[in-house]
This record gives C-alpha cells, sequence and structure tokens, in this order.
C-alpha cells in the first residue's frame, strides 16, 4: 500500500531513491539511534503510543504544520485534517480501529448489536476469541458494564474502575478463546473456533474483499487509532524528510490507504474514494461517533502496572 501510493510516487517525483529498514515497533531503536548521535532512520511510522512517549523524551523533530499542502480543495491543511491528526511531532497518515468481528453464517439468529452483546453469552452463546493482552479489552468490559465511551479512561485509571473492568472480564473468562497475532483471528471466525473475536478491522476486510468471506464487523465501541509519520530528532537530512512526509500525507497519496479499509485523515482525501458499500461500511471514519479513540497517554501511565495485573488474572481461576 505504502509502497504503490507513497514510496514509488515519491521516487518518481523527486529522483530520490527510498531505501527501508526493519522496525520492530516501540521506540527502544528511535532511542539508541538518538542517544548514539548516529540517526539511521530519516522517517518513522509509529503508533500514537510511540508518539507520545518518543515526543515527551524529546527523541522526535517538532514539526511546522504549515509545510503541508493544502486540501485537494484548496482548504487550509489545518483545517483539512481531522482532528486530532495533527500533533508536534508527528503526521497521522491513516486511521484504524480495534474491532469485533462476527461470521454471519454462523453466528446464528442473533447477532451482536452493542458492545455489551460481546459479554451477554446467554443472548449469544459461544465463545469469544481475544488476543492475549489487555488493551481493549479493559476499555470494552467497561462499556459493556455501563460507562459511557467518553468517560472510559477517567474510570480505568481509577482502582474502582479497573476492579470493575476485571469484574466483568471474570463473568465470560470461561468463554474466551486466547491467541497471540492477529493473524489467527480470521480462521477463529472460519472453523468456529470463537463466534465473536477481536482484531484490527482491516483484518476482517480483507477477508471480506478478496475472499469473500460471510464476516460482519461490530462497530460499537471500536477503539480507533493512527499509524504516523515522524522524524527521530537529529537526522542529516532534515530538510528531505519533511519534503517526504509532506508528500505522503497529500489528499492523493491518503487514499490509498482506503485499500484495506484505512480511513485517510485528510477530509478532502475522503472525498476523492470512490467507495462501494463494503468499503463505505467498514471505514472506521463512518462509525467515528460510535468509538473512542485510543488513549495512548494512558496506556504510557497505567500500561506496565495493567500488563502485570492482566498476567496476574489470567493465571486465577
Amino acid at each position: 500500500m505504502q509502497k504503490k501510493y507513497v514510496i514509488d510516487p515519491f521516487e518518481k517525483n523527486s529522483g530520490v531513491k527510498i531505501l527501508f529498514d526493519g522496525y520492530a515497533g516501540g521506540m527502544a531503536e528511535i532511542k539508541a539511534q538518538v542517544e548514539a548521535g548516529k540517526v539511521q532512520w530519516d522517517v518513522v511510522n509509529v503508533d500514537a503510543f510511540t508518539l507520545e512517549r518518543a515526543c515527551s523524551e524529546g527523541l522526535l523533530e517538532v514539526l511546522d504544520h504549515n509545510m503541508l499542502s493544502p486540501g485537494s480543495d484548496g482548504s487550509q491543511a489545518t483545517d483539512d485534517f481531522l482532528p486530532g491528526t495533527l500533533t508536534d511531532c508527528g503526521i497521522a497518515n491513516d486511521i484504524y480501529s480495534l474491532a469485533i468481528g462476527y461470521n454471519s453464517n454462523t453466528i446464528g439468529k442473533i447477532v451482536p448489536k452493542t458492545i455489551n452483546d460481546v459479554f451477554d453469552t446467554n443472548k449469544i452463546p459461544g465463545k469469544r476469541g481475544f488476543q492475549r493482552k489487555p488493551i481493549g479489552l479493559l476499555e470494552w468490559a467497561l462499556m459493556a458494564d455501563g460507562i459511557a465511551r467518553e468517560h472510559v479512561y477517567h474510570e480505568l485509571a481509577t482502582e474502582a474502575g479497573q476492579n470493575r473492568a476485571f469484574a466483568k472480564l471474570d463473568s465470560i473468562k470461561k468463554d474466551i478463546v486466547w491467541f497471540d497475532a492477529y493473524s489467527q483471528a480470521p480462521q477463529l471466525l472460519n472453523d468456529g473456533g470463537a463466534v465473536l473475536v477481536q482484531a484490527p478491522h482491516g483484518r476482517f476486510y480483507e477477508a471480506m474483499r478478496n475472499q469473500n468471506s460471510p464476516f460482519a464487523i461490530l462497530w460499537d465501541g471500536h477503539i480507533y487509532d493512527y499509524d504516523i509519520w515522524s522524524i527521530p530528532k537529529g537526522t542529516p537530512k532534515l530538510e528531505l524528510a519533511k519534503r517526504f512526509i509532506t508528500f505522503a500525507t497529500e489528499p492523493v497519496p491518503l487514499v490509498g490507504g482506503t485499500d484495506l479499509s484505512y480511513s485517510p485523515t485528510r477530509k478532502s482525501s475522503l472525498a476523492l474514494v470512490e467507495m462501494d458499500d463494503l468499503l463505505r461500511n467498514n471505514l472506521p471514519t463512518t462509525h467515528l461517533n460510535i468509538g473512542i479513540q485510543a488513549n495512548s497517554e494512558f496506556w504510557a501511565d497505567y500500561g506496565q502496572a495493567l500488563d502485570e495485573r492482566f498476567a496476574e488474572w489470567l493465571l486465577t481461576n
């Protein structure tokens, strides 16, 4: 996707060759390069959690939003980008969601309508497939227990809220099938290993689009987040890196993400997308009003403690 819509066009237009390197995620490699004064990566595409930590520690360049191109409708970039997608150290290029999927052929007569249904095994019997991590599960547990979306992270920051989330997970613990890799999620729906499965929404969309899988996505309570272009502090090619990000976040290149049903972060990019019903119904931006944005600051502050508590909870009966 990035190669087709961003890398190849940039190389053709600029005459600059883009070199790739493996990036495992997180900030360890970025931090090592910056602190050693030997920055090898000029541009890195990071998640919001990494951006939050790396920017606060001064590991990323601060970006001037005036460098960004106007929208395809002539609007200023700061007006064209969706709220929350422009930050001090990064420019978001797509929106993706963590959601619940199900197989329309095997779910039964009652399909899930709200996140509450995921925790109601009387209404929808069967196993639930979840990744063995607390992110997403704790937010959904609180929503299913009656906490409004806008108050989830405030509640989860308290001991009472955390107890409440784990108690809600207790109510379906015996019905959970755990997995480690999201590549396993579609297979669980195909083979009947679970009736409701957690995964990034693109996993389900790809199966629907390319394999005609009878999947559907429960969008209520989906947790959306961004992929973000950033520049490690101290790159010797700072101006070229900015030039690349400016190009990569122009309205037309951003349209490429819709091949995987990732939403572009510009309003004018959305207007350029040729949509059928399958794509329109499975873009995160179609459902932002019933989702919540992942709170990277919360997970930066509480992630380690909740990871440890979650690991202990997994070992209990």
